[in-house]
């Protein structure tokens, strides 16, 4: 940073303290913390993983359903708790341009008044001049400037700085779990749809089975009671549809919210030649646990909010010591004193100004200050630990999403199995039941198997596709999908442009650009 000083008079002891201000700089730098990272995910030896760097940009991609990319497409535009992200990454670069203020006169003001004066005949004046009324007009410049010589502001910027790409990091996080959530409630309204549409396959088997019963109850071939048991099992698979319809109505419901709509009949939207439960591919890139320092927006964003903290002791930390100021005054005054008159403001011969040095120390405050600094300090080490524990819990995500999305495959194998089994046992059941073989319990616990394994498999699917979601949210993917793009849309820009001047912070120029999420700490000041 420049400082130029060109007044007359400018003793060296000021000039000293001039050239000596950019090495003068209190409270710490910030530094990274030390955190626990394993050296490989826990099944990087299962061959459905690829311990490369995954390329997860567009993640959903990869189920190859174009209903999916369709309403992610939609959730990114239109989306409200996003929107409030990006004005939350304007109001972050206004703060920062706060910050910069500050390396400036923070206090420039013009002067101009005119007033009428009477004076006290009782005034300590009045034993020196009889003029008592008369009036004064006055106009000028006025201008404070406090040397930011212990780097307050510079301290100050620097916290700004990180919050504002704290800020960023937030938006960024923001998208991931957007899109994350938009996934999962897809996949659960097609696992319920398939979960439905069995249901009611079973009902309409069922009432088959029911007829069945009836007839040959009728025919004197059996008793009443293999219609009641029929009954039953049939009212109990139709009092199962209500419960699967309550919950695919809130999940349309939640897709709608995160599309921006309220809820809302969403049958056109869902509607497409591919209607069933996204699969997921065969292999899946996952990385190492160490490319989450990078790669996770949530990581970022608390490194990013603790190095803003650590900026902050420094701030607190300089009222420790004087704080070092220019003030300046220059206008012109003048009176209707005698000869003079109001006019005469505007003579050169009227012109005023007085400039010096100041100094303030809080010298008594009574271990306030320090004890600030203390609270400033604490605040830190909140943070430094938050951080490392967010770097745990990331590791941890993964790990919980990798090995369900890599058990639930085996599950969904047996599962498969089984319902294959379930329908090759009430097959001969029914056959066995019309040659009379069998009784008719056989049948119904048959029916009631199958309906069993048959949902159970169909949750299953689900489940895998909605870990595979989970081990992409875990790994920070989605972000990417900003990049070149405003972080807020023109509607919005276009309302607070009315409201207030933002001059060019709406432009995409001074927005922030795609970056490569690596947390290498704080890099100012941002001009």
């Amino acid at each position: 940073m420049r400082w130029d000083v060109n007044f007359p008079g400018f003793c060296p002891v000021w000039l000293l303290a001039f050239m000596l201000l950019p090495s003068c700089m209190v409270g710490p730098d910030y530094v990274r913390p030390p955190t626990e990272t394993a050296a490989q995910w826990l099944e990087a030896e299962d061959q459905r993983l690829k311990i490369t760097t995954p390329n997860d940009q567009e993640w959903w991609k990869t189920f190859n359903d174009p209903i999916l990319n369709k309403l992610i497409n939609r959730a990114y535009h239109d989306n409200l708790s996003i929107r409030v992200a990006g004005v939350r990454v304007l109001e972050a670069r206004a703060q920062l341009g706060i910050a910069i203020g500050n390396f400036y006169p923070q206090n420039q003001q013009l002067i101009s008044s005119l007033s009428k004066v009477h004076l006290s005949q009782r005034a300590s004046q009045a034993a020196f001049s009889h003029i008592f009324d008369y009036a004064q007009a006055q106009l000028g410049l006025t201008a404070s400037w406090e040397i930011d010589f212990w780097g307050k502001f510079r301290r100050a910027l620097e916290s700004a700085d990180a919050g504002f790409e704290a800020a960023v990091a937030n938006y960024n996080n923001a998208l991931v779990s957007l899109t994350a959530d938009v996934a999962r409630a897809y996949i659960t309204i097609r696992t319920l749809e398939k979960r439905l549409s069995i249901a009611r396959q079973n009902v309409d088997t069922q009432r088959e089975t029911l007829q069945l019963a009836d007839i040959r109850f009728k025919g004197g071939t059996t008793s009443q009671r293999d219609v009641e048991q029929a009954r039953t099992v049939l009212a109990n698979t139709q009092a199962s549809i209500p419960t699967i319809e309550i919950g695919l109505r809130q999940q349309q419901n939640a897709l709608s919210v995160l599309l921006g709509m309220p809820p809302s009949n969403i049958s056109n939207l869902l509607a497409g030649t591919v209607q069933q439960i996204p699969s997921p591919p065969m292999q899946v890139a996952v990385g190492i646990p160490a490319e989450l320092l990078r790669r996770r927006p949530d990581v970022r964003q608390a490194e990013l909010q603790a190095a803003a903290q650590s900026a902050s002791i420094g701030v607190t930390k300089a009222a420790l010591y004087p704080a070092i100021s220019l003030t300046g005054t220059f206008g012109f005054l003048s009176s209707d004193v005698g000869s003079f008159t109001l006019g005469d403001v505007f003579l050169w011969k009227s012109r005023t100004a007085n400039f010096g040095p100041a100094l303030q120390w809080n010298i008594f405050n009574y271990g306030q200050i320090t004890n600030q600094v203390r609270v400033q300090d604490a605040r830190l080490q909140e943070l430094l630990v938050s951080y490392q524990n967010t770097v745990l819990t990331a590791q941890q995500e993964v790990e919980n999403n990798l090995v369900a999305f890599l058990r639930s495959q085996e599950r969904a194998k047996y599962l498969a199995e089984s319902t294959e089994a379930a329908q090759n046992s009430l097959d001969l059941a029914t056959l066995q039941y019309g040659q009379g073989i069998t009784d008719f319990t056989t049948v119904l616990t048959a029916q009631q198997a199958l309906l069993s394994e048959q949902d159970s498999l169909a949750n299953t699917l689900g489940e895998i596709s909605t870990n595979l979601v989970g081990v992409y949210r875990a790994l920070g993917g989605g972000w990417q999908i900003r990049e070149g793009k405003d972080i807020v849309p023109d509607s919005i820009k276009e309302q607070m442009a009315k409201r207030t001047d933002w001059g060019g912070l709406l432009s995409p120029a001074a927005q922030p650009s795609p970056d490569t999420q690596t947390p290498s700490g704080v890099s100012w000041p941002r001009w």
